[in-house]
């Protein structure tokens, strides 16, 4: 019998659970679906939120040829082999069907390169799904041809209205009596993950071979304890060991951050994946308590990208040593957070005049960059003035924190700005 997940997989938008902002009601996928125009694009998101299931709904809404290729398993040659069947399918005056690609961004470039040309000449609308961001693994010229959707992990409504569904709608769940009495463990375990949420509803029903069946917290955390593989659908817990690898350098233990590299070097896990995580750690957990952990980051992805396994190994584990031992700050990751937040919040501020560029005549009469006072023209290179707009005048988004890096950074901004910090 097919797995929990696939039994329930959505056959319609309003089946599917989830990404409100992209197929909700007057939500630009939907719209283009309802509409029968569909454009290349690529689904960007963590695992199990529904990137595979959105493609075919696509596809079946449309009526249109479905294809679909793993970039595990598919080279060149099955590439080429996919496109000629789908140029077949043109000679029936049926719409251009729909090629699926799952993880995409583990194609190589020539991979990518074969898939160009099918695109531009519209023999395939492309669908790719990644978990990474395309930015990095895919080639600019796919990418310029296509929409980039970003799906979010599922809300806890979501999850919960998943799990009601699965037991009252699924031909074997709902022949028996099975209530969930505790949500906490079920809802964390999943992390937002709708195929994991299924696989643990799955597991701890099958454990229990008679009704009524009571979901609870311990009931859920014994059973997961007991099958660990039922974290991810190829039991490598992929993202749970990331997880616990970045979250160790942020709780400097050097130990525990080298012991799930190796877990994930072990496992085979692609270096330049690791080497990323490294750099958004650097910036994110480390950033100003120690500026240089982004230089060494840096210095490793570029590294790892030439050196390659086994010796890629050293590299790796003496960046992860150096971040997990660094000072931590987040003090800039808090404050790109909060200006955006204000932003949003305050809308487009005009630019303080003084701060205007004056490259006319009629910029200069109207007091552009007028009173405007150029630093390097006063002591210490420094001239009090305001440079944020009046509605938003005073606000602090950039807290420095308590390590000795920050600490200089606070005593020069004490010295310069006076009473704001």
């Amino acid at each position: 019998m097919a797995p929990l997940a696939e039994r329930l997989r959505p056959k319609t938008l309003d089946d599917y659970i989830g990404q409100k902002h992209l197929v909700g009601e007057d939500a630009i996928l939907r719209r283009m679906i309802e509409g029968n125009t569909i454009s290349s694009l690529i689904l960007w998101g963590p695992p199990g939120v529904g990137k595979t299931t959105l493609a075919k709904i696509i596809a079946n809404t449309m009526s249109r040829p479905f294809f679909t290729l793993s970039a595990i398993n598919s080279g060149v040659k099955d590439v080429r082999e996919v496109i000629a069947k789908a140029e077949k399918t043109l000679f029936f005056n049926q719409p251009n069907p729909i090629l699926f690609i799952d993880e995409i961004h583990r194609f190589s470039k020539s991979q990518q390169d074969s898939l160009l040309g099918a695109v531009e000449q519209g023999i395939v609308t492309l669908i790719g799904a990644t978990t990474e961001n395309p930015s990095f693994e895919v080639i600019s010229p796919l990418l310029s041809r296509s929409q980039v959707y970003v799906l979010k992990s599922l809300e806890r409504q979501d999850l919960m209205d998943l799990t009601h569904r699965a037991l009252s709608a699924d031909i074997d769940l709902k022949k028996r009596d099975i209530k969930v009495d505790e949500w906490e463990s079920l809802l964390r375990y999943s992390g937002g993950d709708a195929r994991k949420l299924l696989n643990i509803l799955e597991l701890v029903i099958a454990a229990s071979d008679t009704d009524p069946v009571v979901i609870d917290n311990d009931k859920v955390t014994q059973r997961l304890q007991q099958n660990p593989a039922v974290y991810d659908k190829n039991g490598e817990m992929h993202y749970d060991i990331i997880s616990a690898f970045i979250k160790s350098i942020r709780g400097s233990d050097p130990d525990g951050a080298v012991y799930w590299l190796a877990r994930m070097l072990e496992g085979g896990e692609d270096v330049k994946f690791i080497a990323r995580r490294l750099l958004i750690s650097a910036s994110e957990d480390i950033g100003l308590g120690n500026p240089n952990a982004l230089l060494m980051a840096q210095n490793t992805f570029d590294a790892v990208h030439k050196i390659g396994m086994p010796e890629a190994r050293i590299i790796l584990s003496e960046c992860t040593i150096y971040l997990a031992t660094s000072p931590k700050s987040n003090s800039a990751y808090e404050a790109i957070n909060y200006a955006i937040q204000e932003v949003k919040r305050s809308g487009n501020q005009p630019v303080p005049l003084h701060l205007r560029n004056a490259p006319t005549k009629l910029m200069k009469q109207l007091g552009y960059g007028k009173e405007y006072k150029y630093s390097h023209a006063y002591e210490n290179n420094f001239s009090e003035q305001q440079y944020l707009p009046d509605a938003v005048k005073g606000t602090r988004f950039y807290q420095p924190q308590d390590n000795p890096q920050e600490l200089k950074i606070l005593e020069r901004l004490k010295r310069w700005w006076k009473n704001r910090y």
